[in-house]
């Protein structure tokens, strides 16, 4: 990969307005995006085993690329006790030993290749972490998926996020494939769906969900968006991150999302990751994954990788590590 991260080492705080205050790049290469981007490619790996294109959309995409070296990501460590334990798994272990990644975690072991597709000189450690839309475009890049033509439509409301973001799309040089919008992606999801047919007539979509939620209303309106979505387009693969912590509005997003699944009579899956409260008893412990109309082949991929990745990322933390992959059936 040649595209560059920009380097924005602005605060996370007092940018023009409270809805603008969320920057990734402190949070870049965390648990929660470990756990966000293995689901995303273990779904996205499956659907492009059919040769009909995908419309792919990212709510709230973010900067689309962080650099892992700059005051962002050391200020927070975030990375450092997550994206850089996985590392360890390639350049430090060597057989037999336990610590090496899972042979059966094809899932895991596909997510740290793409990962080190965009660290191509990463033997002292990765310098960037790609988010979901490069994540995404380097899967519609691939040599046998070109052809397909696949869209790629993003959404991002921060100006200097949309700013880099959009940067960022055009080194990929990527055309009319992909596109975005400064805009509200709640709203400006509801004008993609149903998706066009293409030639051959065929639908499909993928949908990722997952705003900062420093806002209370976000979860409510993550609900409401997955309501409006399975009436407008019911066959779509939707897949919202969701933090878990101590507030009503977290604890009750999974269970309101499962009753709409099973209400449109969709199959559904709840994946979370809590690498165990950090010795300072602050930040963000846990997270979790919900995914409307899952592949078949998601949750034996999760329960394959999850416990590898815990394994790496608990290890020095506190109580709570744990990890579940739990699935249901269309109703």
């Amino acid at each position: 990969m040649t595209v560059s991260a920009r380097q924005n080492s602005e605060p996370g705080h007092g940018y023009d307005a409270i809805m603008f205050s969320y920057r990734h790049a402190f949070h870049a290469g965390n648990h929660a995006d470990v756990i966000k981007h293995l689901t995303l490619l273990a779904t996205l790996r499956h659907l492009m085993r059919k040769d009909s294109p995908l419309l792919l959309v990212d709510t709230h995409a973010g900067a689309g690329i962080y650099r892992l070296d700059d005051d962002a990501a050391h200020t927070s460590g975030e990375a450092a006790a997550g994206i850089a334990r996985l590392q360890s798994l390639l350049t430090n272990a060597k057989p037999p030993s336990t610590s090496a990644p899972n042979p059966n975690a094809k899932a895991l072991a596909d997510y740290l290749a793409l990962i080190a597709s965009f660290n191509r000189d990463g033997r002292d450690g990765w310098r960037v972490y790609p988010g979901s839309p490069l994540l995404m475009h380097a899967l519609m890049a691939e040599p046998a998926r070109a052809p397909v033509h696949d869209r790629l439509k993003l959404f991002e409301l921060h100006p200097t996020d949309a700013q880099a973001l959009q940067a960022h799309i055009e080194q990929l040089d990527a055309g009319r494939q992909v596109t975005m919008a400064r805009q509200d992606g709640f709203d400006g999801l509801k004008a993609l769906l149903p998706p066009p047919p293409t030639a051959g007539g065929s639908r499909r979509a993928l949908v990722l969900i997952d705003p900062s939620y420093e806002i209370k209303s976000d979860y409510a309106k993550v609900a409401a968006a997955i309501q409006d979505a399975l009436k407008r387009f019911a066959t779509g693969v939707y897949l919202v991150w969701y933090p878990i912590i101590p507030r009503p509005e977290a604890h009750g997003l999974p269970r309101r999302l499962k009753t709409l699944a099973q209400q449109a009579g969709r199959a559904w899956l709840h994946a979370t990751l809590n690498v165990g409260t950090a010795p300072s008893g602050t930040g963000l412990s846990a997270s979790g994954m919900f995914v409307v109309n899952p592949p078949h082949t998601l949750k034996a991929a999760l329960d394959t990788a999850l416990p590898q990745v815990l394994h790496a990322l608990g290890d020095g933390r506190g109580r709570g590590q744990t990890w579940s992959v739990e699935a249901g059936g269309a109703g």
